[in-house]
């Protein structure tokens, strides 16, 4: 099929297979900003016209995209998932999404970045703005820009505005997909928690529809034949109802396995570069909702590998300056959720915690040497599973206020939950999944 009329309305493309044709395709590419030349720098033509997302020309688009990858890459994923769950639940997720990011990429005034991010959100995708709003998303482009080169002390304006364009390309997409999870379990997770709600949702309901491309020049994609300028349409949705099955286990350290059939974050050289981080930072918000199932989760994933530990060989396992066994790790985690626990209940009644003394993991005992049996096992099955209720019951038992402005110092309750929910999984990980093990039990 070829399309000669340029006006038009672009073929629609609605096959896996076809569908990953024209995103792998090179010379397709979205839709680039319109000719803004003459645009002031620090407005929003400006930075449409600046960003690798409406950047046609490979070399440009390569040398921007590098910029955004860069600053991408200095993010810690497993950082942003525990600030958004223990984020505060009043605020906009546009907002929080943004501020996290700002926060952590060093930026300063955080909270006046998400302000700026959002205003600039509205039009920054082509959308149709009024002279207001058009006014101040120029002005809120100048002031990102200001506070970057401030902040960096840098003059590099094509990299400040791969910074920018980062930070708004995240507002509203992640906002979404975090609706769309809501909207698909409104009563809280099934098993495989954030994670595998978010897959679900990429595939069956994701929050990017259709990704539009346009010819650089003529291309042949299959039987589609596009001359220079044409657009072609990717319907997401159809395509990935006939997708593979299953995905590619290369990042297991990932907040959600890469998954090829989901093309909600495009594919090819134009694939979204922040999916990462999206992913992490939507599975926090996600988690923030329920503080106490986030912590009875994390108890649950690591009994899933305790379970496996009867296997052990009697050797340590080394993790970074420490070594862990599996006593050792029972240990560290019973010591985390009664720590915390204790602090949580003085600081509600208006005392000062109690100091700890643990030696925690820098000492390793004859006891956490010992083997582990299907004894222990049950031991500890039993001893966390009734810390993890402990903790639910309490957590459940406080509003959203005290959770968010909780009394005394220290972080809020719910970023403690998640900072609870981390450690249990950073443990547990230290020794991880041990041959076949046995399996758990149910709990009555």
């Amino acid at each position: 099929m070829t399309i000669s009329d340029l006006s038009a309305r672009p073929s629609r493309v609605t096959a896996y297979a076809d569908a990953r044709a024209v995103l792998d395709q090179p010379l397709l590419v979205p839709e680039p900003a319109a000719d803004v030349a003459d645009a002031p720098v620090g407005s929003l033509s400006w930075l449409r016209a600046t960003v690798a997302r409406f950047t046609g020309d490979a070399q440009a688009h390569a040398r921007r995209r590098a910029h955004a990858e860069a600053e991408l890459a200095r993010l810690d994923s497993y950082e942003l998932r525990r600030t958004a769950a223990g984020s505060a639940v009043a605020a906009d997720d546009r907002h929080t999404v943004v501020r996290i990011l700002a926060e952590e990429l060093g930026l300063p005034s955080p909270e006046a970045v998400a302000d700026a991010v959002v205003t600039v959100s509205a039009g920054y995708f082509g959308g149709e703005l009024t002279p207001v709003q058009a006014k101040a998303a120029d002005e809120a482009v100048a002031s990102l820009l200001a506070g970057i080169a401030e902040g960096e002390g840098t003059q590099d304006l094509e990299a400040a505005a791969q910074r920018i364009g980062l930070l708004v390309q995240a507002c509203d997409a992640t906002a979404r997909l975090v609706e769309h999870a809501r909207r698909a379990a409104p009563d809280g997770f099934a098993p495989g928690g954030a994670d595998a709600l978010l897959a679900q949702v990429l595939r069956q309901d994701p929050p990017v529809t259709a990704l539009r491309r346009r010819a650089l020049a003529d291309v042949c994609v299959g039987a589609l034949e596009l001359r220079a300028g044409e657009a072609v349409l990717v319907d997401v949705t159809a395509a990935q109802q006939g997708a593979p099955a299953g995905g590619d286990r290369s990042d297991p350290d990932g907040p959600v396995h890469d998954d090829p059939a989901v093309l909600a974050f495009g594919a090819g050289p134009h694939r979204c570069p922040g999916r990462t981080q999206a992913l992490a930072l939507a599975a926090g918000l996600l988690e923030r909702d329920d503080p106490a199932a986030l912590v009875t989760d994390a108890v649950a994933r690591a009994l899933d590998l305790v379970a496996t530990w009867t296997a052990w060989d009697g050797r340590p396992l080394a993790v970074e300056e420490r070594v862990y066994t599996p006593h050792k790790v029972i240990r560290r985690i019973a010591d985390h959720l009664v720590d915390h626990l204790a602090e949580l209940e003085a600081r509600l009644v208006g005392e000062e915690p109690e100091p700890d003394h643990w030696h925690a993991s820098t000492t390793t005992t004859p006891a956490d040497l010992a083997p582990f049996t299907t004894d222990d096992l049950e031991e500890a099955r039993s001893r966390l599973v009734r810390l993890g209720r402990i903790w639910a019951d309490r957590l459940g038992a406080l509003t959203d206020t005290q959770l968010d402005r909780s009394p005394g110092q220290g972080w809020s309750f719910r970023l403690l939950a998640a900072h609870v929910a981390g450690s249990l999984d950073y443990y547990a990980g230290a020794v991880g999944r041990l041959g076949t093990g046995a399996q758990p039990k149910e709990q009555g």
